[in-house]
Protein backbone atom coordinates (compact mmCIF):
# COMPACT_ATOMS: atom_id res chain seq x y z
CA UNK A 1 0.00 0.00 0.00
CA UNK A 2 1.26 3.35 -0.97
CA UNK A 3 0.36 6.05 1.46
CA UNK A 4 0.73 10.06 1.18
CA UNK A 5 0.05 12.58 3.57
CA UNK A 6 -1.54 15.88 3.44
CA UNK A 7 -1.41 18.68 6.38
CA UNK A 8 -3.72 21.73 7.29
CA UNK A 9 -2.33 24.42 8.96
CA UNK A 10 -5.37 26.39 9.78
CA UNK A 11 -5.89 29.10 11.65
CA UNK A 12 -6.66 27.41 15.27
CA UNK A 13 -4.45 24.06 14.67
CA UNK A 14 -2.57 22.32 12.39
CA UNK A 15 -4.31 18.56 11.24
CA UNK A 16 -2.17 15.96 9.49
CA UNK A 17 -4.27 13.20 7.75
CA UNK A 18 -2.43 9.75 6.36
CA UNK A 19 -4.11 8.42 3.18
CA UNK A 20 -4.27 5.33 0.97
CA UNK A 21 -3.13 6.35 -2.51
CA UNK A 22 -5.78 4.74 -4.09
CA UNK A 23 -8.68 4.95 -2.44
CA UNK A 24 -8.04 8.07 -0.32
CA UNK A 25 -9.42 6.80 2.93
CA UNK A 26 -7.56 7.83 6.27
CA UNK A 27 -5.18 5.45 8.04
CA UNK A 28 -4.42 7.52 10.88
CA UNK A 29 -4.24 11.03 11.74
CA UNK A 30 -2.47 13.97 13.78
CA UNK A 31 -3.52 17.39 15.40
CA UNK A 32 -1.89 20.37 17.51
CA UNK A 33 -3.22 23.65 18.64
CA UNK A 34 -2.07 27.10 17.21
CA UNK A 35 -2.09 29.84 19.73
CA UNK A 36 -5.27 32.07 20.09
CA UNK A 37 -4.03 35.49 19.58
CA UNK A 38 -3.78 37.55 15.84
CA UNK A 39 0.00 38.08 16.13
CA UNK A 40 1.32 34.89 16.57
CA UNK A 41 5.38 33.78 16.10
CA UNK A 42 5.56 31.72 13.22
CA UNK A 43 7.75 29.27 15.28
CA UNK A 44 4.81 28.39 16.71
CA UNK A 45 3.17 27.25 13.53
CA UNK A 46 6.08 24.97 12.98
CA UNK A 47 6.16 23.16 16.36
CA UNK A 48 2.51 22.49 15.52
CA UNK A 49 3.08 20.78 12.82
CA UNK A 50 6.18 18.55 13.97
CA UNK A 51 3.62 17.58 17.04
CA UNK A 52 0.88 16.88 14.46
CA UNK A 53 3.05 14.48 12.34
CA UNK A 54 4.21 13.10 16.23
CA UNK A 55 0.59 12.63 16.96
CA UNK A 56 -0.10 10.85 13.38
CA UNK A 57 2.43 8.41 14.39
CA UNK A 58 4.86 9.99 11.98
CA UNK A 59 5.71 10.22 8.09
CA UNK A 60 8.47 7.38 8.09
CA UNK A 61 6.46 4.89 5.70
CA UNK A 62 4.87 7.80 3.60
CA UNK A 63 5.41 8.19 0.20
CA UNK A 64 4.86 11.80 -0.53
CA UNK A 65 3.63 15.29 1.40
CA UNK A 66 1.91 18.76 0.93
CA UNK A 67 0.75 21.49 2.96
CA UNK A 68 -2.28 23.70 2.51
CA UNK A 69 -2.58 26.71 4.78
CA UNK A 70 -4.28 29.57 6.00
CA UNK A 71 -4.32 31.97 3.55
CA UNK A 72 -2.90 35.94 3.43
CA UNK A 73 -1.38 35.60 6.87
CA UNK A 74 2.57 36.57 5.92
CA UNK A 75 5.81 35.67 7.42
CA UNK A 76 8.51 38.21 7.07
CA UNK A 77 12.01 36.88 6.64
CA UNK A 78 15.36 38.69 6.56
CA UNK A 79 18.06 37.42 4.19
CA UNK A 80 18.95 34.66 6.33
CA UNK A 81 15.24 33.14 6.90
CA UNK A 82 15.21 34.48 10.28
CA UNK A 83 11.29 36.39 11.09
CA UNK A 84 11.93 39.58 11.30
CA UNK A 85 8.95 40.28 13.63
CA UNK A 86 5.57 37.85 14.82
CA UNK A 87 2.78 37.81 12.20
CA UNK A 88 -0.48 39.32 12.17
CA UNK A 89 -2.96 36.48 10.94
CA UNK A 90 -5.15 37.29 8.28
CA UNK A 91 -7.98 38.25 10.71
CA UNK A 92 -6.20 40.83 12.74
CA UNK A 93 -7.85 44.03 12.81
CA UNK A 94 -5.12 45.88 13.16
CA UNK A 95 -4.04 46.42 9.56
CA UNK A 96 -7.45 48.46 8.97
CA UNK A 97 -5.65 52.03 8.56
CA UNK A 98 -3.24 50.68 6.11
CA UNK A 99 -6.11 49.06 4.24
CA UNK A 100 -7.92 52.65 3.74
CA UNK A 101 -4.85 54.21 3.50
CA UNK A 102 -3.61 51.84 0.48
CA UNK A 103 -7.31 52.60 -1.05
CA UNK A 104 -7.22 56.13 -0.70
CA UNK A 105 -3.32 56.20 -2.20
CA UNK A 106 -4.42 54.02 -5.50
CA UNK A 107 -8.30 53.61 -5.31
CA UNK A 108 -9.91 50.87 -4.67
CA UNK A 109 -11.02 50.23 -8.59
CA UNK A 110 -6.93 50.06 -9.23
CA UNK A 111 -6.44 47.04 -6.71
CA UNK A 112 -9.90 45.51 -8.18
CA UNK A 113 -8.35 45.93 -11.69
CA UNK A 114 -4.88 44.61 -11.23
CA UNK A 115 -5.26 41.91 -8.57
CA UNK A 116 -9.29 40.69 -8.72
CA UNK A 117 -9.20 42.12 -4.73
CA UNK A 118 -11.48 44.33 -3.42
CA UNK A 119 -8.46 45.17 -0.83
CA UNK A 120 -9.56 44.25 2.94
CA UNK A 121 -7.70 44.58 6.11
CA UNK A 122 -7.01 39.98 5.63
CA UNK A 123 -4.48 40.81 2.27
CA UNK A 124 -1.22 39.90 2.73
CA UNK A 125 0.28 43.47 1.05
CA UNK A 126 -2.14 45.09 3.70
CA UNK A 127 0.03 43.35 6.67
CA UNK A 128 3.11 44.63 4.80
CA UNK A 129 2.01 48.14 5.08
CA UNK A 130 0.92 47.76 8.26
CA UNK A 131 4.56 46.48 9.33
CA UNK A 132 6.33 49.24 7.65
CA UNK A 133 3.99 51.57 9.55
CA UNK A 134 4.14 50.09 13.36
CA UNK A 135 7.79 48.38 12.67
CA UNK A 136 9.79 49.89 9.85
CA UNK A 137 13.27 48.64 11.37
CA UNK A 138 11.53 44.91 10.78
CA UNK A 139 10.19 46.27 7.41
CA UNK A 140 13.63 47.59 6.60
CA UNK A 141 15.09 44.36 7.55
CA UNK A 142 12.40 42.29 5.46
CA UNK A 143 14.10 41.03 2.67
CA UNK A 144 11.46 37.98 1.68
CA UNK A 145 7.74 37.82 2.70
CA UNK A 146 5.95 34.23 2.29
CA UNK A 147 2.65 33.25 3.46
CA UNK A 148 2.07 30.37 6.06
CA UNK A 149 1.94 27.09 3.55
CA UNK A 150 4.57 28.75 1.18
CA UNK A 151 6.97 29.18 4.39
CA UNK A 152 6.35 25.86 5.91
CA UNK A 153 6.78 24.05 2.55
CA UNK A 154 10.48 25.78 2.89
CA UNK A 155 10.95 24.47 6.41
CA UNK A 156 10.31 20.95 4.82
CA UNK A 157 12.67 21.14 2.97
CA UNK A 158 15.24 21.86 5.12
CA UNK A 159 15.44 25.65 5.18
CA UNK A 160 15.12 27.57 8.54
CA UNK A 161 15.96 30.77 10.64
CA UNK A 162 19.77 30.87 9.77
CA UNK A 163 19.87 28.82 7.08
CA UNK A 164 19.68 31.43 3.74
CA UNK A 165 18.07 29.95 1.18
CA UNK A 166 15.12 32.44 0.75
CA UNK A 167 15.56 32.62 -2.88
CA UNK A 168 13.86 28.69 -2.85
CA UNK A 169 10.50 29.48 -1.07
CA UNK A 170 7.37 28.66 -3.41
CA UNK A 171 3.97 28.57 -3.88
CA UNK A 172 1.00 28.17 -5.74
CA UNK A 173 -1.34 30.74 -8.02
CA UNK A 174 -3.98 30.12 -4.92
CA UNK A 175 -1.48 31.58 -2.33
CA UNK A 176 0.07 34.12 -4.92
CA UNK A 177 -4.29 35.35 -5.81
CA UNK A 178 -4.56 36.56 -2.00
CA UNK A 179 -1.61 38.22 -1.74
CA UNK A 180 -2.52 41.75 -3.47
CA UNK A 181 0.20 41.62 -5.50
CA UNK A 182 -0.57 39.19 -8.11
CA UNK A 183 -2.45 39.51 -11.48
CA UNK A 184 -4.91 36.53 -12.37
CA UNK A 185 -4.73 38.05 -15.74
CA UNK A 186 -0.76 37.88 -16.70
CA UNK A 187 -0.14 34.69 -13.42
CA UNK A 188 2.66 37.19 -12.83
CA UNK A 189 3.12 39.47 -9.14
CA UNK A 190 2.65 42.89 -9.66
CA UNK A 191 5.61 44.05 -7.48
CA UNK A 192 5.29 47.63 -7.95
CA UNK A 193 1.91 47.19 -5.78
CA UNK A 194 4.37 45.57 -3.04
CA UNK A 195 6.94 48.29 -3.06
CA UNK A 196 4.48 50.86 -2.52
CA UNK A 197 3.02 49.12 0.28
CA UNK A 198 6.08 48.10 1.89
CA UNK A 199 8.84 50.50 0.51
CA UNK A 200 11.10 48.36 -1.42
CA UNK A 201 11.32 45.20 -3.06
CA UNK A 202 12.09 41.30 -1.68
CA UNK A 203 12.41 38.07 -2.72
CA UNK A 204 8.38 36.81 -3.29
CA UNK A 205 8.22 32.73 -3.57
CA UNK A 206 8.31 30.89 -7.14
CA UNK A 207 4.78 30.32 -8.42
CA UNK A 208 4.66 26.78 -9.84
CA UNK A 209 1.64 25.20 -11.82
CA UNK A 210 -0.97 22.75 -10.56
CA UNK A 211 1.19 19.77 -11.19
CA UNK A 212 4.96 21.33 -9.53
CA UNK A 213 6.48 19.91 -6.95
CA UNK A 214 8.29 21.86 -4.04
CA UNK A 215 11.18 19.37 -4.10
CA UNK A 216 11.65 17.08 -0.93
CA UNK A 217 12.10 16.35 2.97
CA UNK A 218 15.37 17.70 4.15
CA UNK A 219 17.48 16.21 6.63
CA UNK A 220 16.97 15.85 10.47
CA UNK A 221 13.22 16.18 10.44
CA UNK A 222 11.70 14.35 13.74
CA UNK A 223 9.19 11.95 12.25
CA UNK A 224 9.73 12.76 8.88
CA UNK A 225 12.00 10.76 6.32
CA UNK A 226 14.69 12.86 3.91
CA UNK A 227 13.73 12.58 0.12
CA UNK A 228 10.23 12.16 -0.33
CA UNK A 229 8.47 14.65 -2.87
CA UNK A 230 6.69 17.49 -1.67
CA UNK A 231 3.69 18.17 -3.59
CA UNK A 232 2.75 21.81 -4.36
CA UNK A 233 0.26 22.66 -1.96
CA UNK A 234 -2.29 25.14 -1.87
CA UNK A 235 -4.23 28.36 0.27
CA UNK A 236 -6.96 26.31 2.45
CA UNK A 237 -10.17 26.69 0.18
CA UNK A 238 -8.48 25.58 -2.57
CA UNK A 239 -7.23 22.34 -1.11
CA UNK A 240 -10.94 21.80 0.16
CA UNK A 241 -12.50 22.48 -3.60
CA UNK A 242 -10.07 20.37 -4.84
CA UNK A 243 -10.75 17.30 -2.35
CA UNK A 244 -14.51 18.35 -2.73
CA UNK A 245 -14.44 17.74 -6.91
CA UNK A 246 -15.83 21.44 -7.21
CA UNK A 247 -17.44 22.03 -11.03
CA UNK A 248 -18.24 25.21 -12.19
CA UNK A 249 -22.10 25.92 -10.69
CA UNK A 250 -21.26 24.49 -7.23
CA UNK A 251 -21.15 26.79 -4.61
CA UNK A 252 -18.87 25.85 -1.35
CA UNK A 253 -20.52 27.05 1.58
CA UNK A 254 -17.61 26.80 4.82
CA UNK A 255 -19.17 27.63 8.23
CA UNK A 256 -15.78 27.86 10.54
CA UNK A 257 -13.96 30.65 11.97
CA UNK A 258 -14.79 32.79 9.33
CA UNK A 259 -17.61 32.22 6.93
CA UNK A 260 -17.12 31.59 3.16
CA UNK A 261 -18.24 30.99 -0.10
CA UNK A 262 -16.93 30.16 -3.23
CA UNK A 263 -17.55 28.70 -6.49
CA UNK A 264 -15.14 27.34 -9.33
CA UNK A 265 -15.28 29.77 -12.81
CA UNK A 266 -13.29 29.30 -15.71
CA UNK A 267 -12.79 33.43 -16.00
CA UNK A 268 -11.26 35.37 -13.26
CA UNK A 269 -14.14 37.57 -11.34
CA UNK A 270 -13.26 41.95 -10.58
CA UNK A 271 -16.27 42.76 -8.51
CA UNK A 272 -15.86 46.72 -8.56
CA UNK A 273 -18.77 46.50 -5.63
CA UNK A 274 -15.90 45.19 -3.77
CA UNK A 275 -17.74 41.84 -2.36
CA UNK A 276 -15.98 39.12 -4.45
CA UNK A 277 -12.37 38.09 -4.22
CA UNK A 278 -10.98 36.26 -7.46
CA UNK A 279 -8.77 33.73 -5.99
CA UNK A 280 -7.27 31.30 -8.19
CA UNK A 281 -7.65 27.18 -7.20
CA UNK A 282 -5.60 24.45 -7.37
CA UNK A 283 -5.97 22.96 -11.17
CA UNK A 284 -5.52 26.16 -12.72
CA UNK A 285 -8.95 27.82 -12.72
CA UNK A 286 -10.65 30.50 -10.88
CA UNK A 287 -11.85 30.25 -7.19
CA UNK A 288 -14.11 33.31 -6.83
CA UNK A 289 -14.83 34.13 -3.30
CA UNK A 290 -16.39 35.72 -0.29
CA UNK A 291 -15.97 36.06 3.14
CA UNK A 292 -17.10 37.11 6.70
CA UNK A 293 -15.51 37.39 9.71
CA UNK A 294 -17.99 35.71 12.47
CA UNK A 295 -19.45 32.46 11.62
CA UNK A 296 -19.24 29.03 13.38
CA UNK A 297 -17.94 30.81 17.28
CA UNK A 298 -21.75 32.54 16.92
CA UNK A 299 -22.85 29.57 17.70
CA UNK A 300 -20.40 28.50 20.17
CA UNK A 301 -21.19 32.41 21.87
CA UNK A 302 -24.73 31.70 21.80
CA UNK A 303 -24.44 28.00 23.44
CA UNK A 304 -22.07 29.79 26.49
CA UNK A 305 -24.56 32.39 26.91
CA UNK A 306 -27.24 30.01 27.20
CA UNK A 307 -25.69 27.48 29.49
CA UNK A 308 -26.39 24.91 27.03
CA UNK A 309 -24.62 21.72 24.47
CA UNK A 310 -24.31 22.45 20.92
CA UNK A 311 -26.90 19.96 20.32
CA UNK A 312 -29.63 21.50 23.16
CA UNK A 313 -28.75 25.10 21.29
CA UNK A 314 -29.90 23.54 17.80
CA UNK A 315 -33.02 21.90 19.66
CA UNK A 316 -33.65 25.65 21.20
CA UNK A 317 -33.34 27.20 17.78
CA UNK A 318 -35.47 24.60 15.75
CA UNK A 319 -38.49 25.45 18.50
CA UNK A 320 -39.05 28.70 17.54
CA UNK A 321 -40.10 30.25 14.50
CA UNK A 322 -38.91 31.13 11.15
CA UNK A 323 -38.42 35.16 11.76
CA UNK A 324 -37.86 34.16 15.62
CA UNK A 325 -41.03 36.61 15.59
CA UNK A 326 -38.85 39.80 14.75
CA UNK A 327 -35.96 39.12 16.97
CA UNK A 328 -33.00 39.81 14.51
CA UNK A 329 -29.59 39.13 15.07
CA UNK A 330 -26.63 41.85 13.10
CA UNK A 331 -23.79 39.06 14.33
CA UNK A 332 -20.44 41.46 13.66
CA UNK A 333 -19.16 41.05 17.07
CA UNK A 334 -15.57 40.64 15.85
CA UNK A 335 -16.48 43.54 12.80
CA UNK A 336 -16.81 42.28 9.89
CA UNK A 337 -15.18 42.04 6.28
CA UNK A 338 -17.99 41.49 4.20
CA UNK A 339 -19.99 44.05 5.05
CA UNK A 340 -16.45 46.35 5.08
CA UNK A 341 -17.72 47.29 8.95
CA UNK A 342 -14.68 46.68 11.06
CA UNK A 343 -15.33 48.45 13.39
CA UNK A 344 -19.18 47.35 14.06
CA UNK A 345 -20.14 45.29 17.07
CA UNK A 346 -22.95 42.59 17.37
CA UNK A 347 -26.63 43.86 17.81
CA UNK A 348 -29.79 42.17 18.70
CA UNK A 349 -32.71 44.28 17.04
CA UNK A 350 -37.00 43.98 17.51
CA UNK A 351 -36.77 42.62 21.38
CA UNK A 352 -39.86 41.96 22.72
CA UNK A 353 -41.11 40.61 26.15
CA UNK A 354 -42.75 38.02 24.00
CA UNK A 355 -40.05 36.98 22.12
CA UNK A 356 -36.78 37.52 24.59
CA UNK A 357 -36.72 33.79 25.28
CA UNK A 358 -33.74 31.36 24.90
CA UNK A 359 -35.49 30.34 21.91
CA UNK A 360 -35.98 32.84 19.96
CA UNK A 361 -32.04 34.23 21.10
CA UNK A 362 -31.13 30.42 19.57
CA UNK A 363 -32.94 30.83 16.51
CA UNK A 364 -31.75 34.46 15.84
CA UNK A 365 -28.28 33.56 16.07
CA UNK A 366 -28.55 31.03 13.78
CA UNK A 367 -30.72 32.92 11.25
CA UNK A 368 -28.10 36.11 11.43
CA UNK A 369 -24.97 34.33 11.32
CA UNK A 370 -26.71 32.30 8.04
CA UNK A 371 -28.46 35.19 6.51
CA UNK A 372 -24.72 36.62 6.28
CA UNK A 373 -23.64 34.07 3.94
CA UNK A 374 -26.51 33.75 1.69
CA UNK A 375 -25.92 37.21 1.12
CA UNK A 376 -22.22 36.12 0.26
CA UNK A 377 -24.04 33.84 -2.55
CA UNK A 378 -26.33 36.65 -3.93
CA UNK A 379 -23.17 38.69 -4.25
CA UNK A 380 -21.06 35.77 -6.66
CA UNK A 381 -24.45 35.79 -8.30
CA UNK A 382 -24.10 39.50 -9.37
CA UNK A 383 -20.48 38.74 -10.72
CA UNK A 384 -21.84 35.97 -12.92
CA UNK A 385 -20.88 33.15 -11.01
CA UNK A 386 -24.40 31.47 -10.44
CA UNK A 387 -25.14 28.49 -8.17
CA UNK A 388 -26.97 25.26 -9.31
CA UNK A 389 -26.14 23.41 -6.19
CA UNK A 390 -24.42 24.56 -2.43
CA UNK A 391 -22.02 22.55 -0.87
CA UNK A 392 -22.22 22.94 2.91
CA UNK A 393 -19.12 22.23 4.76
CA UNK A 394 -17.25 23.49 7.93
CA UNK A 395 -17.57 22.74 11.89
CA UNK A 396 -21.42 24.26 12.10
CA UNK A 397 -22.43 22.15 8.96
CA UNK A 398 -23.49 19.23 11.04
CA UNK A 399 -25.42 21.66 13.62
CA UNK A 400 -29.19 20.88 13.11
CA UNK A 401 -30.53 23.69 12.96
CA UNK A 402 -28.10 25.46 10.70
CA UNK A 403 -28.87 22.96 7.97
CA UNK A 404 -32.82 23.19 8.65
CA UNK A 405 -32.54 26.84 8.30
CA UNK A 406 -30.20 27.33 5.97
CA UNK A 407 -32.99 25.00 3.45
CA UNK A 408 -35.25 27.82 4.41
CA UNK A 409 -33.03 30.49 3.05
CA UNK A 410 -31.82 29.30 -0.15
CA UNK A 411 -33.38 27.75 -3.06
CA UNK A 412 -31.31 25.45 -4.18
CA UNK A 413 -30.32 21.83 -3.40
CA UNK A 414 -28.10 21.63 -0.62
CA UNK A 415 -26.09 18.70 0.02
CA UNK A 416 -23.44 18.11 2.91
CA UNK A 417 -20.61 15.83 2.18
CA UNK A 418 -19.18 12.97 4.49
CA UNK A 419 -17.34 13.83 7.16
CA UNK A 420 -13.74 14.59 6.48
CA UNK A 421 -11.01 16.49 6.71
CA UNK A 422 -11.42 17.99 3.14
CA UNK A 423 -8.39 20.68 3.20
CA UNK A 424 -5.88 17.89 5.00
CA UNK A 425 -7.31 15.57 1.93
CA UNK A 426 -6.76 18.50 -0.84
CA UNK A 427 -2.95 18.53 0.36
CA UNK A 428 -2.91 14.88 0.41
CA UNK A 429 -4.16 14.93 -3.46
CA UNK A 430 -1.48 17.43 -3.85
CA UNK A 431 1.31 15.03 -2.52
CA UNK A 432 -0.27 12.19 -4.61
CA UNK A 433 0.35 14.42 -8.23
CA UNK A 434 3.90 14.85 -7.02
CA UNK A 435 4.26 11.05 -6.77
CA UNK A 436 2.14 10.23 -9.76
CA UNK A 437 2.29 14.02 -12.21
CA UNK A 438 -1.43 13.63 -11.75
CA UNK A 439 -4.50 13.76 -9.49
CA UNK A 440 -6.31 10.94 -7.62
CA UNK A 441 -9.78 10.38 -8.51
CA UNK A 442 -10.84 9.76 -4.79
CA UNK A 443 -14.74 9.47 -4.10
CA UNK A 444 -16.92 12.00 -2.20
CA UNK A 445 -19.92 11.68 -0.33
CA UNK A 446 -22.83 14.02 -0.88
CA UNK A 447 -25.84 14.21 1.59
CA UNK A 448 -28.46 15.85 0.08
CA UNK A 449 -30.59 17.96 2.69
CA UNK A 450 -34.15 18.04 2.69
CA UNK A 451 -36.31 20.77 1.06
CA UNK A 452 -37.92 23.25 3.78
CA UNK A 453 -40.73 25.82 3.11
CA UNK A 454 -39.13 29.28 2.47
CA UNK A 455 -38.71 32.07 5.12
CA UNK A 456 -37.46 34.56 2.96
CA UNK A 457 -38.97 37.02 5.56
CA UNK A 458 -35.76 36.29 7.74
CA UNK A 459 -33.39 37.92 5.29
CA UNK A 460 -35.66 40.90 4.88
CA UNK A 461 -35.13 41.43 9.00
CA UNK A 462 -31.43 41.38 8.32
CA UNK A 463 -31.25 43.76 5.51
CA UNK A 464 -34.13 45.48 7.58
CA UNK A 465 -31.65 45.43 10.75
CA UNK A 466 -28.91 46.81 8.93
CA UNK A 467 -30.83 49.60 7.31
CA UNK A 468 -32.08 50.65 10.99
CA UNK A 469 -28.33 50.60 12.64
CA UNK A 470 -26.88 52.68 9.31
CA UNK A 471 -24.52 50.02 7.93
CA UNK A 472 -26.95 49.63 4.60
CA UNK A 473 -28.97 52.21 2.91
CA UNK A 474 -32.50 51.63 2.19
CA UNK A 475 -33.74 51.35 -1.30
CA UNK A 476 -37.46 52.82 -2.69
CA UNK A 477 -39.47 50.31 -1.91
CA UNK A 478 -37.38 48.03 0.12
CA UNK A 479 -37.21 47.75 3.76
CA UNK A 480 -37.32 51.56 5.47
CA UNK A 481 -40.50 50.90 6.92
CA UNK A 482 -39.30 47.47 8.42
CA UNK A 483 -36.18 48.84 9.36
CA UNK A 484 -38.18 51.75 11.34
CA UNK A 485 -40.21 48.80 13.07
CA UNK A 486 -37.25 46.84 14.13
CA UNK A 487 -35.93 50.46 15.77
CA UNK A 488 -39.76 50.59 17.68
Amino acid sequence: MKLVAGIDSSTQSCKVTVRDLDTGATLRAGAAPHPSGTIVDPEAWWAALLEAVRDAGGLDDVRAVSVSGQQHTPIFLDEHGVATCASPLWNDLGSHPQTVALNAELGREEWIRRTGLPLSLSDTVVKARWLRDVNPDAAARTAAIAVVHDWLTWRLRGFGPGTGGIDQLVTDRSEASGTGYWSPRTGEYERDLLVHALGHDVVLPTVLGPRGSAGSTGDGLPGIPAGIPIGVGSGDNAAAALALGLREGDAVLSLGTSGVVYARSSQPVHDYTGSVCNYADATGAHLPLVATLNAARNLQAGAELLGCTHDEFAALALAAPPGADGLTLLPYFEGERTPDLPHARGALLGATLANFTRAHVARAIVEGTLASQVAMLEALDACGVPTSRLLLIGGAAKNPAVQRILTELVDLPVLVPGPDEYVAKGAAMQAAVALTDDFPDWPVVLDPLPPAPPARRILRQHRAAQVAMGYAAASPGDVAEDAARVLR
